[in-house]
Parts: C-alpha cells; sequence; structure tokens
C-alpha cells in the first residue's frame, strides 16, 4: 500500500493523522486543530494554491515517479498555443485569456438542467451525528456558494419528533429544517436533493416531500455507497434511543431488548448500538428482476410528481456498475453518482471499508467505457457523477477529464465537511455563547488560527467578498463554518480555472480526455488514457519531419 507525505513543507500544512490519497487523514476529527491542506484553505483560500513564505523561497516539484493505479497516476496537460472557450466562443485575444475568464458554471438533468457555480455537489448527509450537527453551515454555504446538497437517508426516520401515522411519515421536523436552511441562501443555483433508501421508501418519505415541496426537491434512489456494500448505519448510546430505533423497523445491533444486552449495557460493557438499514433488491434473482423493480419504482415517483430524479451507486462491481448505467438511462435520469472505494463516511465497518469494491479510478474508468458503450446502441447515457475520495481542484479536473463527456459533477463528502468544523469551532470560541448551539469544540484559538487574527474578517479570506454581496448586518446570521465553506470552495474554484486554463480550455464544459495522461503504463491500460510520451508524439514527429 502506497504511504502518502503526512506533511507539505511548501505550503506548510500537515495531518495530524494518517493520510490517505485525498490528502485528507483516513479519520478526520470534528474538533482538530489543524492543519492539512483543506484544513488551512477552509482560512486562507486561494493563497494555499501558492508556496508558503514569498520572497524567502523557492520551490520544486516531487510527484513526478507515480506508482501503481490511482488518480495520483493521472496527470494534467498543459498547451503551448491555442484557445478553447465554450462561454466566450472563438478566443484569440490574449487579454481575454486569463484564468480568471474561465468559466466554472456546470449543470446537468435529462430535461429541465439543474445549474451549479461550481462542478460539484455535496455526497449524502445523512442520519449520522456529525451531519445533523453541521447541517447549518454546510447548508448556507453549499446555499452561498451555489453548489447542490444532498440530504442522506434515514433523517425522518432516525428523527425522535418526526410523527408516523400508519406507518407513513406525517411530519418530518429535522428534514424540514434541512430543507429550510439551504432555500433561505438559495439563489436558483444549485439546489436540494433528497436521498431515499429501503426504509425511507417503507416510510413514505418520497410522498412527503413531494407533498410539502413539489417538484423543486428532487429526489435519489440510493443503491449503495464507496464505503461499504451494506446498508446505511448510526451509532447510539441511549438504550431507550435504541429501542425506539428499533421499533420503527430499523435494525439494531445488539438487540436492545435482549435482557442479556440490557444488562451487559448497565455494566457498561456495551456502551452502543449500532442502528442498520436493509439491503435492497433482495428479492432480485437476475439484472431482469432489478430493472423491473427500478424502472417500476422510477414510475411510481414520476406518478407522485418529482420531474428531477437521480441514483446513487456504490464500488460494486462491473454487473453492478452496467447495470446502473443501463437503467438509469432508460429510466431518463437526471444524475447518476458512481461512488469508489476509497469514499467517505460518517459510520461504516472499517474492514469492510478497506477491503471490499473498485477503487475510484477503475470504477469511473469503466464507467465511461460502458457509457460509450451505450451511447453506440443510439440510447444518451444519464449524466454522471464521480465520487470516492476527492478534496482538491486537480481532483476535480482528472475525475471530469477522465469521465468526459459523460461526467459532469464531482461529488465530494468530507473535504466541504471540513471548513464546518472548523469555522464551527472558530465562531464558539469568539462567541462563547454560540458554543453548544454550533457544537464548537475548541476552548481557544489553535496558534495557526490565531496567527491569522481574531476576528472573523482577518481569520477568513472569503469574508469580506460575502460582507460585500450579502451586507455587513446580514454577516452577522451566517455561521462561520459556511464563510469557511465559501472560502474552501473559492479556492477549490481558483485552482480549477488555473488548471483549465494551463489546459487552454476556458470552459469547464470543454474538459476532455485528452486533458490528462497516463504517468506509468499501468494506468494507461486500466483507464484508456495515453500514456504520457505517446500523447501528441506523432503531432511532435510531423513537426519535427516537415
Amino acid at each position: 500500500m502506497l504511504q502518502w507525505n503526512k506533511t507539505n513543507d511548501v505550503l506548510g500544512t500537515t495531518n495530524r493523522g494518517t493520510p490517505v490519497e485525498s490528502g485528507l487523514c483516513s479519520l478526520c476529527r470534528a474538533d482538530c486543530a489543524g492543519r492539512c491542506e483543506t484544513w488551512l484553505s477552509s482560512l486562507a483560500g486561494r493563497a494555499t494554491l501558492y508556496p508558503r513564505d514569498f520572497g524567502l523561497i523557492t520551490a520544486g516539484g516531487g510527484n513526478t515517479c507515480q506508482v501503481g493505479v490511482s488518480y495520483n497516476a493521472l496527470r494534467i496537460v498543459g498547451r503551448a498555443y491555442g484557445a478553447t472557450g465554450r462561454a466566450q466562443g472563438a478566443l484569440a485575444d490574449g487579454d481575454d485569456c486569463l484564468f480568471t475568464n474561465v468559466g466554472l458554471a456546470a449543470s446537468f438533468g435529462a430535461k429541465g438542467q439543474l445549474r451549479a457555480r461550481l462542478p460539484l455537489l455535496t455526497g449524502a448527509l445523512g442520519s449520522t451525528m456529525i451531519a445533523a450537527r453541521y447541517w447549518d453551515p454546510l447548508a448556507v454555504g453549499c446555499a452561498l456558494a451555489g453548489i447542490p446538497i444532498v440530504i442522506g437517508e434515514n433523517v425522518v426516520g432516525i428523527d425522535r419528533a418526526a410523527v408516523l401515522a400508519g406507518g407513513k411519515i406525517d411530519s418530518a421536523p429535522e428534514l424540514d429544517r434541512r430543507v429550510a436552511i439551504y432555500r433561505r441562501y438559495g439563489d436558483g443555483h444549485g439546489g436540494i436533493i433528497v436521498q431515499l433508501n429501503v426504509e425511507d421508501a417503507r416510510n413514505g418519505v418520497a410522498r412527503y416531500v413531494i407533498d410539502r415541496y413539489g417538484p423543486e426537491v428532487a429526489i435519489e434512489l440510493k443503491w449503495g455507497q464507496g464505503a461499504k456494500n451494506i446498508g446505511g448505519e448510526i451509532k447510539v448510546a441511549d438504550i431507550a434511543y435504541a429501542r425506539f430505533l428499533k421499533a420503527r423497523g430499523y435494525l439494531v445491533d445488539p438487540d436492545p431488548d435482549d435482557p442479556a444486552v440490557a444488562a451487559a449495557f448497565a455494566s457498561g460493557a456495551v456502551r452502543e448500538f449500532a442502528r442498520h438499514s436493509r439491503l435492497g433488491h433482495t428479492a432480485a434473482r437476475d439484472a431482469g428482476a432489478v430493472r423491473e423493480a427500478f424502472l417500476e419504482n422510477v414510475a411510481f415517483l414520476r406518478g407522485l410528481g418529482f420531474e428531477r430524479i437521480t441514483l446513487k451507486t456504490g464500488a460494486y462491481g462491473m454487473e453492478g456498475l452496467a447495470m446502473a448505467i443501463r437503467f438509469a438511462a432508460e429510466a431518463n435520469l437526471d444524475l447518476l453518482t458512481i461512488d469508489g472505494a476509497g469514499g467517505g463516511t460518517g459510520m461504516s465497518p472499517w474492514n469492510m471499508m478497506e477491503t471490499w469494491g473498485v477503487p475510484s479510478i477503475l470504477l469511473h474508468a469503466k464507467a465511461r467505457q460502458y457509457a460509450d458503450l451505450l451511447a453506440a446502441t443510439g440510447r444518451r447515457p444519464t449524466d454522471m457523477a464521480f465520487a470516492g475520495g476527492f478534496a482538491r481542484e486537480d481532483h476535480v479536473f482528472k475525475a471530469l477529464a477522465l469521465g468526459a463527456p459523460y461526467a459532469k459533477m464531482v461529488c465530494m463528502g468530507r473535504a466541504i465537511m471540513i471548513p464546518a468544523f472548523v469555522g464551527s469551532n472558530i465562531e464558539g470560541v469568539l462567541f462563547p455563547e454560540r458554543r453548544e448551539k454550533v457544537s464548537g469544540n475548541w476552548d481557544s484559538l489553535p496558534k495557526a488560527v490565531a496567527a491569522l487574527g481574531e476576528r472573523p474578517e482577518a481569520i477568513f479570506a472569503g469574508w469580506h467578498t460575502l460582507a460585500a454581496r450579502l451586507g455587513k448586518e446580514a454577516m452577522r446570521e451566517v455561521p462561520l463554518g459556511a464563510v469557511a465553506v465559501c472560502t474552501l470552495l473559492d479556492k477549490l474554484g481558483a485552482g480549477l480555472q488555473q488548471l483549465l486554463a494551463g489546459a487552454r480550455k476556458f470552459d469547464v464544459a470543454d474538459i476532455a480526455r485528452d486533458d490528462i495522461v497516463a504517468a506509468n503504463r499501468e494506468t494507461a491500460r486500466e483507464t484508456g488514457i495515453a500514456f504520457v510520451t505517446e500523447a501528441e508524439d506523432e503531432a511532435a514527429r510531423k513537426i519535427l519531419l516537415a
């Protein structure tokens, strides 16, 4: 297994825990005092695009010997002439070809296009406690940045205040809270997607959503995710709550109604209970049965009135991938999110995460290949989002290029949650009366934060841009975690613009497969991307021999 560097001397960043390919720690803590690249980018924004201590240093890259098949083994192409930009037409004037003029707006959908200011959407933020605690800064930040947010599975089912009448949802306060906070700051870009798993379908969540919010909110069917190959889980430390969840129809392990388990809990031998969802399509015996059930489910949702329907699938094998691509196209869905192994989670069995499923780059490469096969039959492949271990702007570029022209979006989960943690911790220190409400974990500012200042205006590089847009009075109500989310997303956007400009692409919609090359032949073979010295080799020889 490759080992990733814990420190980056050029950026002045370090990982508290064990770093993975995304640059995040394998275990990311909400109370972390820093300072990985994503953590620092949530505060300093675009400054983290460049080496530190300008004027005192020179810097040299060392990531030039890639081993194995991974996104890291893809390299981004730079070009010496030309300019392509769908938004601006044919660009020729060098004064127009500035990286700040690169268009980042994205859209997806079979009919009415859902627009976003960046080609990003969140991973599903569902019933885990960490998603609930930090929902406000996440939702506000994503709404202000203009990217879609996904309300994950089981949010209604685990809500003690939710009312079920005859086994169906009659009221869902937590779901309503999540929708309301995003809508308050939305401006027509982005949008809300509510995820629907087996339990949610049983509880009538889809009908509740359409009756309350209409077709404005999209619905997402869930087949799986990259972090696990069983249903969603959470942990609870209250035996009464565990019994409540069991009564709601969930599998709870160990069984809180078992007298031996109750005795073990009372003695402290058992401290937590795991709540699990059911597996989908267990009655199906072949792909045909899955197709029939899936298309029937989509028809039911369309009958309710949903205009936008998406599908999230996990790191299953090639048959599962092909089913998702073919059935999504048949159902004329708006987005298919494909989450590879290496994807993040708020709760999954650890050794399952480490050993199950198809790694992201292999899954995504096959998804693109299969989409081509489907398109050759005359069917339109569903717009795709790639997910599974992305955190930086170069990850976004590579994923979109690998999946072009079908990949329209990149799905980020853990990376977008980090600024919500950091900003909430800072807010809890600067405004102690808010600490509990914002789930702040710090008693004082860490050295890395205090070095930037002691006021939000000094700490967050993105604060003044938001203040100019919203007004300083309105900024009093914006969670500092949301400011941090916007700061990070601005950095990712600027970095993506720079990479696109270097490839002479002045609109993200123009990104193509030949904008990346493979740094080793194994990666070239597995992805279909040209090996670095073979790409453009024919054109090079023509120049030399002319």
